[in-house]
């Protein structure tokens, strides 16, 4: 048994290998080898990491990775230099000609997955989604070591997290029906009409039952952005580290979609979500006062670059 699951695990890494074309002479029809690619998309993210941190991240061994980075050097791609705070530290950044290497590794990538999803219909592009968001929550170890997993939404989900966010705010607010039926908006517009490829929705599972939501959604009034809604976690299962994860996770899938920023809408008296939101880098953009809910509530947009 164990030796046909493995002999499925080989075959199917030696199709898709094939298929998204990593082992051409050249990824992407660039100069760059699929390591070389990676490394720039990481350098992309940030203005300047330090290399101890890009080898974490990458699993990369130390001396491998130094000579990659000497040979990006050495074509002008990037910059290394000193840690001003630890000189033991070495700092690496993306030079302008780097920065339009990444840019033009990132266009082509999109452009060719694009193509992919085009080619199917919408129904086999959610399972293709789902079927990956699987296979990462499956090979993750972290979810399952704090119990819960995360994956895409099954069946009824969806009425879960408008049930759940119906019940709990009740509870714990007193708010009225008004943002029962808010939720139930939100959701009926990503179940009616969402591009898997921009827009993706998460479940935490806790015991094989739903434990917490997210949604990233984008803005209708700002193509380069991204918006964080319905974060949620069940009280039951708080304390697992399940709302960070679920920021976090939709932080990365936003960063892949290629969106520049990201938002969310929040009310002052949502305390523990506020203080998830700072630790994930976000910061408060506005505030106003208003009555909704049948309370007196302040809101809150907050916002931060990806």
């Amino acid at each position: 048994m164990l030796d046909d699951r493995v002999a499925a695990v080989r075959a199917f890494n030696r199709f898709y290998t094939a298929r998204i074309g990593v082992l051409r002479d050249g990824l992407l029809r660039t100069p760059h080898s699929l390591t070389e690619a990676r490394v720039l998309y990481e350098l992309g993210q940030r203005q300047v990491t330090e290399v101890a941190d890009l080898r974490g991240e990458l699993d990369i061994d130390a001396g491998f990775l130094s000579r990659l980075l000497a040979r990006l050097q050495r074509t002008g791609l990037v910059a290394r230099e000193r840690s001003a705070d630890d000189a033991r530290r070495q700092r690496v950044r993306l030079t302008d000609d780097g920065l339009a290497a990444f840019a033009e590794l990132d266009r082509r990538s999109a452009d060719e997955i694009g193509a992919v999803l085009d080619a199917l219909p919408d129904d086999d592009q959610r399972r293709l989604v789902a079927a990956m968001d699987a296979v990462r929550d499956v090979l993750t170890q972290a979810p399952q070591q704090n119990g819960f997993v995360l994956r895409a939404p099954h069946p009824g989900d969806l009425g879960w997290i408008v049930q759940a966010h119906g019940r709990l705010y009740v509870q714990q607010y007193g708010w009225d029906e008004s943002f029962e039926a808010l939720v139930a908006r939100i959701v009926a517009d990503y179940a009616a009409d969402h591009d898997a490829r921009r827009e993706a929705a998460w479940i935490a599972e806790v015991d094989g039952e739903p434990a917490g939501c997210v949604l990233c959604v984008r803005r209708h009034d700002d193509a380069d952005a991204a918006q964080l809604r319905l974060l949620l976690v069940e009280p039951r299962a708080r304390g697992r580290g399940i709302g960070a994860r679920l920021i976090e996770e939709c932080l990365r899938f936003a960063r892949r979609a290629g969106y520049a920023r990201i938002t969310l809408w929040t009310n002052d008296v949502l305390h523990e979500a506020r203080r998830l939101y700072e630790r994930a880098g976000f910061e408060l953009v506005e505030s106003a006062p208003h009555h909704s809910f049948g309370h007196d509530l302040v809101e809150q947009t907050w916002a931060r670059s990806l």
